[in-house]
């Protein structure tokens, strides 16, 4: 619906020729026209989502007023580069929004002529694409589907372009600014000069192809592998240093790359790093046959990318909030398309599931991507299309701020998120992940969610455990948090990882702990089938002996080790030989290990001084006793560096034995017939003499003959 004086000047203006002098360009899918333009349907859908996220001003500050809704109905997008191209435009025009109507206003634009207000947003996203084409004419193919209403505004600034640009001068003149780009705050500039350099990250779906397929396809189309970013030139690419099913892209490759059938066939899905980021922090927690919680169905990509992960056949995907039918059967057709066969749709929000919930209770890992600021992102437009964001997140982005009350709003949605997570008994650990740079939203909602103890006293408390892939990254107990500041190679990330303790009486099989090994990565290339116990009993015989003969490789040995003392329980050292022994590979050779070798079984009274038969029968028998001493004779002797245990000297008396004693010609000892009794001495000047069994230096003397009344016993104290 238009005013009867719009129609009669824009009439005036239906013979003027749109320049079209120069040769047709030939189109591709895109809906970007080389530097001319855009197609028809591109501008109605940016004026829609621009009457959306436009900045509204206090009542008597408005002198450019917007309608509620456009005259016409808003088409679908004609292809995911025409939905890009679309939010593009509307979020240049909303970081403009203020010099866009200047300009409408000097150049007596408006309100000089009569503009139904439905149209305005259309004539602000139409003035930013023509001042971008410094006010040359937009070349049209005779193809493309013409939209009134578009041709119309369209010729109606074109009538303006002498005054629009003299307003323009005027703006640029004002500020003291070489282009419009310096009239914007220097935190958007940094964004802008970020996002034009930011690489583009894309895991390989291993469900469709493997890791070295990919890389001989990419090889097959012309690219080259490369060690860094830095080394970037042409047609390269290279591995990313997190995450080992990650490629990293230049920039400048965008189109050629999502043209390719890797990408079209979803063999290689563009997404943030940071999402990947998350997915493997869950992964590296998981267990053979655990189950996973998304808790938000916005990150289709990042569910997809979860289940590629995980065990296809014992594990299930949970992903939440997938609320209409027609939502449902379009996630399942991309997952279809993904081979991805063990995603479950949940049509509640994840705040409505009660953490009983039978569906559940194999859940053990929650997965939360809660929506934040996002202002830790260089690159918005990409973000809100690949995680389905909301597009409001644009005004704030536009401002390089968030006003106050709206960052205590999300911080306590996403604190009352987290919470509804931790009240969930089964679950072992929670991932939280944000792109946001306000701590607001990070530290501050994890440490609150850890002091409110919601987990309830029945279950055992969550605590902050670094990522298992990067250590290497954190330093110090304040840096247990991942955090990622924005640059010119990848946007922001904070992410948290919340464990519970471990349950002292709880064991963690084997089948566990090499499931966690292997997501760290530790056990590549190593054979770790399922095997009887003998077997892997002569292996670990096997493997010591190799061990001690042929030195190995101590640096994936260390990795095992530290992660097996991150991940095992204390087990009490009496009951049975740690898992870690048993792994290294070096036995540690030093004065405590020769200790216990020869320590005798541990007493579980202390002795008193009572009467000798009473204290004798905790005494070990003869042939234990006999072993001792004759171990005496294989104790090394020690190093310099052998660690010095300092102990409290004791003294025990034990029993008379007979002693054996040994013939100088090397005959076979003999038993002598006086009784000794040994005593165990505690250290004094040398470790030598470390629990060393000694003969007293008191001789017992053997007692007077008994009266003949009395029954002579061979062992009277027993």
């Amino acid at each position: 619906r238009l005013d009867q004086k719009i129609l009669s000047d824009i009439s005036n203006f239906r013979e003027m020729a749109i320049s079209d002098e120069s040769e047709p360009v030939e189109k591709s899918t895109t809906s970007l026209i080389e530097n001319n333009g855009y197609q028809d349907s591109v501008y109605i859908n940016a004026a829609k989502i621009f009457q959306g996220i436009r900045n509204e001003k206090p009542q008597d500050k408005i002198l450019v007023r917007y309608g509620n809704e456009l005259v016409p109905s808003l088409p679908d997008f004609k292809d995911e580069c025409s939905q890009r191209s679309s939010y593009e435009l509307a979020f240049s025009a909303l970081k403009y929004q203020d010099l866009l109507e200047n300009i409408l206003l000097d150049s007596c634009f408006y309100p000089c002529q009569s503009i139904v207000n439905e149209l305005t947003s259309l004539i602000v996203v139409m003035l930013y694409d023509l001042q971008d084409r410094k006010f040359q004419a937009r070349q049209i193919s005779d193809e493309e589907e013409s939209i009134p209403e578009v041709r119309d505004v369209e010729r109606y600034l074109y009538s303006f372009k002498t005054k629009l640009a003299a307003a323009l001068a005027r703006c640029r003149i004002k500020h003291d600014a070489l282009s419009i780009e310096y009239i914007l705050p220097e935190t958007l500039r940094k964004q802008e000069q970020r996002a034009s350099a930011l690489p583009l990250y894309a895991w390989i779906n291993t469900l469709k192809s493997s890791l070295e397929d990919i890389y001989k396809e990419l090889k097959k189309e012309g690219f080259t592998k490369v060690e860094s970013v830095s080394d970037f030139e042409g047609y390269t690419y290279c591995l990313d240093k997190h995450c080992h099913d990650v490629l990293v892209f230049p920039a400048s490759l965008k189109e050629e790359i999502l043209n390719l059938e890797l990408f079209t066939g979803y063999k290689l899905i563009l997404q943030d790093k940071s999402r990947s980021l998350a997915v493997h922090s869950v992964k590296a927690l998981l267990n053979m046959d655990d189950d996973i919680i998304v808790a938000h169905i916005g990150s289709r990509l990042t569910a997809a990318h979860m289940s590629v992960l995980s065990n296809q056949s014992t594990s299930k995907v949970f992903v939440c909030g997938v609320k209409s039918q027609a939502k449902e059967v379009e996630l399942k057709e991309l997952f279809t398309r993904m081979e991805c066969g063990n995603i479950e749709l949940l049509h509640e929000d994840f705040t409505e599931i009660e953490p009983t919930d039978q569906r559940l209770q194999k859940a053990k890992v929650i997965l939360l991507l809660p929506r934040c600021s996002g202002l830790g992102v260089s690159n918005p437009i990409e973000f809100i299309l690949n995680e389905h964001e909301d597009a409001g997140l644009l005004r704030d982005l536009s401002q390089g701020s968030v006003a106050e009350n709206k960052l205590h709003i999300l911080a306590e949605t996403q604190l009352q998120e987290l919470m509804h997570a931790m009240r969930f008994n089964k679950v072992q650990a929670i991932v939280y992940c944000t792109c946001s740079v306000y701590p607001e939203e990070n530290e501050a909602v994890v440490n609150k969610a850890l002091e409110s103890g919601v987990e309830g006293s029945k279950v055992q408390p969550y605590r902050l455990s670094p990522p298992l892939w990067c250590n290497s990254e954190i330093e110090g107990p304040s840096d247990i948090f991942f955090k990622m500041e924005p640059s010119e190679i990848s946007n922001c990330c904070f992410l948290a990882v919340l464990a519970r303790q471990r349950d002292p009486a709880e064991v963690m099989s084997v089948k566990d702990i090499l499931a966690r090994a292997a997501a760290k990565g530790l056990l590549e290339g190593l054979d770790i089938g399922k095997s009887s116990k003998r077997e892997e009993k002569r292996k670990k015989k096997s493997k010591v002996t190799q061990q001690r003969n042929v030195p190995k490789d101590t640096g994936v040995q260390t990795n095992i080790v530290e992660f097996l003392n991150r991940e095992m329980i204390a087990i009490n050292t009496n009951s049975e030989v740690s898992p870690i022994k048993a792994i290294s590979s070096v036995p540690q050779k030093n004065v405590n290990q020769t200790n216990s070798s020869i320590q005798l079984k541990k007493i579980t009274k202390p002795i008193s001084n009572s009467s000798l038969p009473g204290m004798l029968k905790n005494t070990p028998n003869l042939s234990s006793m006999s072993k001792v001493f004759e171990r005496r004779t294989h104790i090394r002797k020690p190093r310099v560096e052998d660690k010095m245990v300092v102990l409290k000297p004791v003294e025990i008396v034990l029993p008379p034995v007979m002693v054996p004693y040994f013939n100088p010609q090397g005959n076979k000892s003999q038993i002598s017939a006086q009784h000794y009794y040994y005593r165990w001495i505690g250290i004094k000047s040398s470790a030598r003499d470390l629990f060393i069994p000694s003969l007293s230096k008191r001789l017992v003397k053997p007692k007077e003959t008994l009266p003949s009344t009395m029954v002579k016993h061979p062992r009277p104290w027993i």
